[in-house]
């Protein structure tokens, strides 16, 4: 019994050390293929970089608005009700602001891209591999990594930042509907306020988290893909297994930038 204990410890410690090996190794190959692009931007597959830029980012933009819409309708309707006590209304907009622009808006964002584009990923790759198209690749000389990972990659760092900046916006105007219709404020005084506490730094800082949780989704799911097993339930278990390790990672993310931020003053 005690024989068996030690050995299931030495079997699970070697399987994350081999995990950790060969995670190690797939940054490392897309970082390499990052800096062969730099060198020669024809290497990209433009074609396909484009439609994952339309699918990532003008796709998900209906439902990016809708949600931090509602966001910022339920951010402002809850602080409302105890600011309405002390009659300080007008500092629902400082909340409203501060809380989309700075937290919520970047982070709700990541989360709706990993539940449609993380999991794609995954379950994209998780196919070819099933199908195996990726030994295909490799047999042919062809990088599996820069032939499938660096288009995601690329296309997730740049509509990330874009669905962020539209997120912020719809945050926002939920905030000033519910200043208008429940608080009776005017449009002006509300918009004002909010112009006179938010600096542009506040919006570029999280604008920029952006980046990071776009590059952290696509790399997670590419990387679940990359690891599922060469079977249909394999591949419904990486696209779960991307889901659940991204909104994870993206948590562990924002909290290390918004505590770098905080040391900033920001």
């Amino acid at each position: 019994m005690i024989r068996k204990f030690f050995e299931s410890i030495g079997k699970h410690s070697d399987d994350q050390l081999k995990n950790s090996h060969d995670t190690l190794a797939f940054l490392g190959e897309t970082v390499a293929s990052l800096a062969l692009l730099l060198k020669n931007p024809r290497k990209l597959r433009w074609s396909n970089f484009a439609y994952y830029l339309d699918n990532c980012g003008v796709l998900a933009l209906p439902i990016v608005l809708l949600i931090c819409f509602l966001m910022g309708v339920t951010i402002a309707f809850q602080s409302a009700i105890q600011m309405v006590k002390f009659g300080t209304e007008i500092y629902v907009a400082d909340l409203v602001g501060f809380s989309m622009l700075k937290e919520f808006g970047p982070l709700m964002v990541a989360i709706i891209a990993t539940g449609r584009a993380g999991s794609s990923f995954a379950a994209e790759i998780g196919s070819m591999k099933a199908e195996e198209e990726i030994s295909a690749l490799t047999t042919m000389g062809i990088s599996p990594v820069r032939f499938l990972v660096v288009p995601k990659l690329l296309a997730m760092i740049i509509a990330m930042p874009v669905l962020t900046v539209f997120g912020d916006i719809a945050g926002l105007a939920g905030g000033l509907a519910v200043g208008m219709g429940f608080l009776g404020l005017t449009a002006e005084t509300y918009l004002s306020r909010t112009a006179e506490v938010l600096t542009p730094m506040v919006f570029i800082l999280g604008v920029f988290k952006g980046v990071f949780f776009g590059a952290m989704i696509a790399l997670v799911g590419c990387r679940e893909g990359f690891c599922s097993q060469a079977d249909s339930q394999g591949v419904g278990r990486a696209a779960t297994s991307a889901v659940v390790k991204s909104i994870l990672c993206l948590i562990i993310l924002d909290t290390i930038l918004t505590v770098i931020y905080s040391f900033w003053g920001y």
